[in-house]
Parts: C-alpha cells; structure tokens; sequence
C-alpha cells in the first residue's frame, strides 16, 4: 500500500514524523509533498524526510486562496497520477481533498479548529473520513457539513500525536547562546494570513506582551511565521530570532514560557507543563477552552498577568496517541 501525505504547513511535519515511522513499521509506503510556506519546506529538509514540493501560499484574501486552491489542486492531480497510490491524508489540505476526489483516493482530513469554517465547507464535504478531538462538539461539525458517517473522533489532542516520540535535545538553548540560568520565552505572533483571522482586528496584545516581557530578565526567543514577521521583529531590542531551523518542541521544554496567538505551539508548550499564555483574538476552540478550563493553558488579557519564574523542565504524563490515530487512517 502507499499513503499520500501532503503538509501545507510547518507544524504538520512534526505531527506526521511518528506516523510515517509506524506506517514505515508496517510496511506501508509514504509519499510526501508540500506546500512552500513558513517553515515547512525547510523542516522537511531538516529531518531528511523525502518530498516533492508543490505550490505557495494562496495569501490572506478569499480570491487569492481560490485561485491557489484550483491552481495547486490541479498540480497535485498531475502528481499523483499512475503513482500506484491507495489513500491520502492530510491536515486540513483543501488542494488534496479536491486531487483525491478527482483521482478516486480514499482521503482522510484531520483537523482540530471547529473555527476554520471555510476551509471545512470544502474538505468535510470532499474527504471520505474526518478526524476531529471529541472534545469539538459535533454539532458545530455537523452545521459545517460533516456526515456523521464519515466522522472519527479523537479521544485527545492532535499534539499527543506529534509529541509521541518526543525525547528532548538538551542543547538547544545553547545552539541559541542563551543562559539556561535565566528565564527563556518563546513568543509566536498571530497567524495574519489564516482566513480565521480575516476580519479580526488585533488590539496590540502581542506586541504589549512583547514590551513586557523585554522589561523583565527574560531572554526571548521570536519564532516569526513568515519574511513579514520576521522583518518587524528582527528589529526589537532583546529578542533573539534564530537564523536557522531548531527542533521547536525541544526548545518549548526549556522555555520558562510561552506566549502565542494560539495554535500547535500552545498545545505542544502545555502537554510539555510550559506556563502557557494565548493572546488569540479570535473564537477560542473547543480544544483550547479545555486546556484553559484545565489550567493548563491560559488566556492573556493585561500583559501583567505574565510573570516568568525560573522553571525545571520535566516530563509530563500524557497518552501518546500515535500509534492510534495512525491505525484510523489505514482503516478503510
């Protein structure tokens, strides 16, 4: 059998590292390709992993994503054309569900945002399975056009998936030169070109929490998302943005803390026991409501809410769920 995986995004790859191993385990073949944006391409290189790469970023507007969409869909046809090719999978890849449609693939979409209303009208319409944490409740799947045929749930978070493996490498902070006797913080800015921020008006929180955290003895890591990001804040007194790719969960384990505008990274820090702070502006997910509700992550207000304390990194206990959640997608 050979699986079809296409990543469009950087925290993808680190999600679907396990699951190749234990495909590999099985003697299942992969083929991989992916979409040029933010890190994903150069992680890929990083952790040797063999792809073809195929297609750019649509933007942040709904006509630029449209065109992208036909336009890399299409490729992604041509590509997968007599490649002897049984099942796809993909998080949330629109352009996959449409190739897989058109070349009669068994797809399955995984996804974890009940927020990402548009990108789920086309994939929970086209994908043959979908897979969504059980924490999400199905009803706002449902009102989106998920048949509940086609719905798996996942009993816990996409991140046990990408952290199943997870042993930490210790010398991250130093390939940073940062002082492990100081407090670390890792910072991500908001995702501006998702289309579930389309219409949100930021109030400046990230950045009031960056000016914060400069105040204290904090040394900060910036983790930009794109050239634009990475322009802005390449320029702030303090912050240190690394010039190469690093193993991102690795240097979550060693932060003191860590503030973003949600997403994997949030996730990954708090299955990690990473204070962790979300300065989202948007609709906060079903996923992320139980971590707050937990008290494992927490939601930014007033940048002096943060208050960063020297930590010793510890293992916490969670259920890796690797080994099921790829049984799922091999499962007919």
């Amino acid at each position: 059998m050979r699986v079809w995986i296409d990543v469009t995004n950087s925290p993808e790859v680190l999600f679907f590292r396990p699951i190749m191993r234990r495909m590999a385990d099985a003697g299942v073949e992969t083929i991989m390709t992916a979409r040029d944006f933010a890190q994903t391409v150069g992680l890929l290189e990083l952790f040797d992993i063999p792809h073809t790469t195929i297609g750019r970023h649509g933007g942040a507007t709904i006509p630029g994503k449209a065109f992208n969409l036909a336009r890399r869909s299409l490729a992604l046809i041509r590509f997968g054309r007599g490649r002897g090719i049984g099942q796809a999978v993909s998080i949330g890849s629109n352009d996959l569900s449409v190739a897989s449609r058109a070349l009669h693939l068994h797809n399955t979409v995984i996804q974890d945002y009940e927020g990402a209303t548009i990108e789920h009208r086309v994939n929970f319409r086209l994908a043959d399975k979908v897979m969504f944490p059980a924490v999400v409740p199905f009803a706002s799947l449902k009102a989106l056009g998920l048949d509940a045929r086609r719905y798996r749930p996942i009993h816990g978070l996409k991140e046990q998936v990408t952290l199943a493996d997870f042993e930490p490498d210790l010398t991250v902070p130093a390939q940073l030169g940062l002082d492990t006797r100081r407090p670390i913080a890792v910072m991500r800015p908001p995702a501006s070109m998702s289309l579930y921020n389309r219409g949100i008006h930021s109030s400046g929180l990230f950045d009031r929490a960056l000016a914060h955290v400069r105040a204290t003895d904090a040394q900060i890591v910036m983790l930009p998302r794109d050239a634009q990001q990475h322009a802005i804040y390449e320029r702030a007194r303090g912050v240190v943005i690394p010039d190469r790719l690093i193993d991102g969960p690795s240097l979550l384990y060693a932060a003191d803390v860590v503030i973003s505008a949600g997403g994997s990274m949030n996730r990954e820090a708090a299955l990690l026991g990473v204070p962790t702070w979300t300065t989202f502006v948007g609709a906060i997910g079903a996923v992320d409501r139980m971590l707050i509700e937990s008290g494992r992550m927490a939601k930014l207000e007033r940048p002096e809410q943060v208050i960063i304390q020297k930590r010793t990194p510890r293992p916490q206990p969670f259920e890796p769920l690797a080994d099921q959640v790829t049984e799922e997608i091999l499962r007919r």
